[in-house]
């Protein structure tokens, strides 16, 4: 069986840590935030700790994500993505009714969880700047505390990695990509393509991504022939 992505994320590191690996724009915003395979894959691994070291969490564990509904193409999500891959868990957005933890962006009332995480999709990956309700926990502030290295043991390959209305995948499905190792343009749409074309393409292929949030269409062809990447 192929490398999963945990493994591929590494490997990029290795061989050319310092290449753009996921360059994210906001139209709304006017941001651009472009991170290596480096600084990904630190935020990554802060992440895994977080979850492994504060949340205890075991491989086969299902995590409830609302942010990959909320924001499908913030790099915040695409970073909790692959953390609860690397640890082995499963990414439920059907609702589950017992999540080990919820990730969601700003919109966190009514989920029930011992652990919620609000993440504030600041550009740049700060937080709230705000106390928030008691048992809502800011992401940008509980991960900056773990390691940038992560240690923990490869998930099955056989495991199931992500759920939504439409699809079960395990860890071995979702490297099942192909293609050129190019820089892609990709417009944030619904989670599992927005990840596939954004996340797990990249990887497989040795390519790179340019995810772009927003619906100008002048803005994105300035976008793509600036970053010149293969537009769709």
């Amino acid at each position: 069986m192929s490398a999963l992505l945990a493994e591929l994320l590494r490997q990029r590191v290795r061989t050319n840590g310092s290449a753009p690996l996921y360059t994210f724009y906001d139209l709304d915003s006017g941001a651009r935030i472009e991170l290596s395979a480096t600084s990904f894959s630190n935020w990554v691994d802060k992440t895994s700790n977080l979850l492994v070291d504060d949340v205890a969490v075991d491989e086969g564990d299902v995590i409830s994500m609302p942010l990959a509904l909320e924001a499908p193409g913030h790099w915040l999500t695409a970073v909790w993505e692959l953390a609860c891959w690397q640890v082995g868990l499963v990414i439920d957005l059907t609702n589950p009714t017992v999540p080990v933890a919820v990730v969601t962006g700003r919109n966190w009332e009514g989920h029930a969880a011992r652990d919620v995480f609000a993440c504030a999709l600041d550009p740049m990956g700060f937080g709230f700047g705000e106390p928030l309700p008691d048992g809502i926990r800011d992401y940008a502030v509980e991960v900056r505390r773990h390691g940038d290295r992560f240690f923990g043991p490869p998930p099955d390959g056989e495991a199931t990695a992500w759920v939504d209305a439409e699809r079960t995948l395990t860890q071995a499905d979702l490297v099942k990509v192909d293609g050129p190792p190019a820089r892609r343009l990709v417009r944030a749409r619904e989670p599992w393509t927005t990840c596939r074309d954004g996340v797990a393409t990249a990887l497989v292929t040795g390519g790179s991504a340019v995810v772009v949030v927003g619906a100008d269409a002048d803005q994105v062809a300035r976008i793509a022939e600036s970053e010149r990447v293969h537009a769709p």
